[in-house]
Formats: structure tokens, C-alpha cells, sequence
């Protein structure tokens, strides 16, 4: 069994985050699966989108997606519960997400399969991320610019639940 924590995972569009997260949630006792993307798309009017180039405004809310969701994190936390949280925390923003989480047990996981196993996957979702770039150029700056923290899984030739098995299996030992 798994001690409680905040399971932060990142990596880029089309990685496996939503679909790795809600399995992972399921296997652990007493868990919150938290979209920070929900604090995005609760904005009715008025939103800002995120692109190569975003606007101050489009920055602004990012920055306050990650602050209600740290906050709803840091809420079911401190009430008991284990949470796996997944986002887009690019760059400086891992760090700085994991500040927000202040001191509690956060293990961070970084899906990150390779770029052409990115673009199948994107071409596969009912939905479109990658609009004003390329998933080539977004995993680039991702690796380039993320800092080398926590549990980095390279997840191109696994299933969801072998991912999740190798992520519960990495932190059973920690």
C-alpha cells in the first residue's frame, strides 16, 4: 500500500497524462484524480488561450489554473486523501508548482514518451492541443526546459496500465 501523497503528473499534450492519471487514482486508497485543466475550462467568458505566443492575459490565468488547483490539492490533502494531479507544468513551472504544494508528499511523475508516439496519440484524441505549434517543437523546449525532477517514464511502447504499474512501483519503495 501506498503512503499518502500528491502525485504531480506532467509531461506534454498528448502523453498519456488524463488517461494515466485516472488509472493511477483508482489503484490508491482514498484518492482525488484532479484536472488542472477544469480550472481552465471553467472560465465561460472571457478565457484566454494558451499558444507559442500568449498574451499576458493568457498567462495570467494559466498561472491562476495552477494556483486553484494547488489549493484544491493542498485542501484534499490536508483532509486525507491521497491526490493525482495532472497538468502542463512546463519549464520553471514544475518548480514552482511544487512550491505551491508546500511541504506536503508530492511525487512528481513526467510522462515522456517519445515525439513521434506524441503525434500519433495527438492525431487519436477527440480533441486538438497542438494549434500554433508543432508537438516537435513543444517536446523539444519541454525536455530542454524541465528540470530533471522526480520519476521520469519513457512511456512509447506501454499501455496506460503498464505505466501506472511502473509508476506504483517506483514510489512503493519510497
Amino acid at each position: 500500500m501506498l503512503e499518502k501523497a500528491i502525485y504531480l503528473i506532467t509531461g506534454v499534450m498528448a502523453s498519456g497524462k488524463s488517461t494515466v492519471a485516472e488509472l493511477l487514482a483508482s489503484k490508491i486508497e482514498n484518492c482525488v484524480h484532479l484536472h488542472g485543466d477544469i480550472f481552465r475550462t471553467m472560465i465561460v467568458s472571457g478565457r484566454a488561450e494558451m499558444s507559442a505566443q500568449p498574451s499576458d492575459e493568457a498567462v495570467r490565468q494559466l498561472h491562476l489554473r495552477y494556483r486553484l488547483a494547488a489549493e484544491a490539492a493542498r485542501t484534499y490533502y490536508d483532509n486525507g486523501f491521497s491526490v493525482v494531479m495532472q497538468d502542463n507544468y512546463y519549464g520553471e513551472e514544475l518548480p514552482r508548482m511544487l512550491d505551491m504544494l508546500g511541504d506536503r508528499n508530492v511525487h512528481v511523475v513526467v510522462l515522456c514518451p517519445n515525439v513521434e508516439t506524441v503525434k500519433k496519440r495527438e492525431a487519436l484524441r477527440g480533441k486538438v492541443g497542438y494549434i500554433g505549434f508543432t508537438p516537435e517543437a513543444l517536446y523539444a523546449d519541454f525536455v530542454r526546459e524541465t528540470p530533471k525532477i522526480g520519476f521520469w517514464l519513457d512511456t512509447s511502447e506501454q499501455s496506460p496500465k503498464q505505466s501506472v504499474e511502473d509508476i506504483l512501483l517506483h514510489f512503493r519503495g519510497q
